[in-house]
């Protein structure tokens, strides 16, 4: 009797983002999480220079140890190649010693990328070309949640209720109109990151020039968004079974004592508060969960999302962004969240792959 050859997954992690240690956290836990009785797992990272190396893989290696963040580099293991070809899904290997060799072909990719060059819509686009299935969303809504500003546009005319901000491309400076109708104080962002890289909050327009400096060095198009006064409220989606519809998690409210705002060292670092579920009325709760459900519809979204939101003291709901490949680090919330509505971490890894693999790669 043959035993059933196990499915094959590519885990590609790391990457040139300013979110690649997060990335490696993220694959550090997906490593842990995966039953190696059901696949055979290929961990592929991506060096901060673009670099594709068959790494060892070892969850230990990447964790976030004595704030040590992790990195892989070309000494992490054998260059490796994914051809754009349909025809060939093998993984070629470059290995000083022995040579070329190929892998045999992958099934599917977990591409656990956060920000630009993975979760932008790029590697989705080099993945369609390839012809293998993959996690997540497709090259659209990867790209359209990536950029806030058309996250928002795609949000208002679903009627998902967003906050007043101003867009500024490449040279652009804000407005004296546009100053007045966002008030003090206002968050300055890169329009493409994540992780609360380039974020500056300021109380003073003189402030101004040097936020939109420091979001520059990420992003050339940069967000200014009025702050909003409330919680900061995430929500789960997972694409549904079958192809049905999306379903949301139970939801989470992040509490950022003695900060003023949700930032890095905060997410990852010196660790969060965090209620699940969020004390909210029923009814709030229900409506923070429908909007999720509707963002990930309205970017045409695949897989599974993370979808933030402000509510305020009167509940007022207000849309802050979507994530198509959200932390999957032990502390980030989406796994959090599932967890706590009755999903544990492995069993969404496995849903994850599973409605990869049936949704396979092209239009539909």
């Amino acid at each position: 009797m043959t035993t059933p050859r196990k499915t094959r997954v590519a885990i590609v992690f790391g990457g040139r983002s300013t979110e690649h240690a997060i990335s490696c956290v993220s694959a550090g836990s997906l490593l842990g999480a995966l039953d190696r009785d059901q696949y055979e797992v290929v961990p592929v990272g991506i060096t901060r220079e673009g670099a594709w190396v068959l790494a060892a893989g070892d969850p230990a290696d990447l964790a976030i140890t004595d704030r040590r963040l992790p990195e892989i580099t070309t000494a992490s293991g054998s260059a490796v190649v994914l051809a754009a070809d349909p025809t060939a899904t093998e993984l070629i290997v470059r290995d000083p010693v022995a040579g070329i060799s190929s892998l045999a072909g992958v099934d599917v990719v977990f591409p656990v990328l956060h920000g630009a060059y993975g979760e932008d819509g790029t590697i989705q686009g080099m993945l369609e070309m390839a012809g293998i299935p993959y996690v997540g969303a497709n090259v659209f809504a990867s790209a359209a949640a990536m950029d806030k500003e058309f996250t928002k546009k795609l949000a208002i005319v679903e009627g998902i209720p967003v906050g007043p901000y101003a867009v500024l491309r490449a040279g652009a400076e804000l407005s004296e109109a546009d100053k007045e109708r966002l008030g003090l104080p206002v968050f300055v962002k890169p329009s493409r990151a994540g992780s609360s890289h380039g974020i500056t909050k300021i109380t003073d327009w003189a402030d101004l020039d040097a936020a939109v400096a420091t979001a520059r060095q990420i992003d050339p198009k940069v967000l200014v968004e009025a702050a909003i006064v409330g919680r900061e409220i995430e929500c789960g989606v997972l694409e549904g079974e079958a192809g049905g519809a999306p379903e949301s998690s139970l939801l989470a409210e992040i509490h950022v004592d003695g900060n003023d705002w949700y930032d890095f060292e905060t997410k990852y670092i010196e660790g969060s508060r965090y209620d699940i579920p969020a004390d909210l009325p029923a009814e709030v709760a229900a409506q923070v969960q429908e909007y999720a459900r509707r963002t990930f519809t309205a970017l045409d979204c695949a897989g599974l999302a993370r979808v933030d939101f402000f509510v305020t003291a009167d509940h007022q709901i207000y849309l802050n962004e979507i994530n198509t490949m959200p932390g999957m680090t032990p502390t980030s919330m989406f796994p959090l969240m599932w967890a706590a509505t009755g999903l544990e971490y492995p069993k969404v890894v496995d849903r994850l792959i599973r409605t990869a693999l049936r949704r396979g790669t092209g239009l539909h």
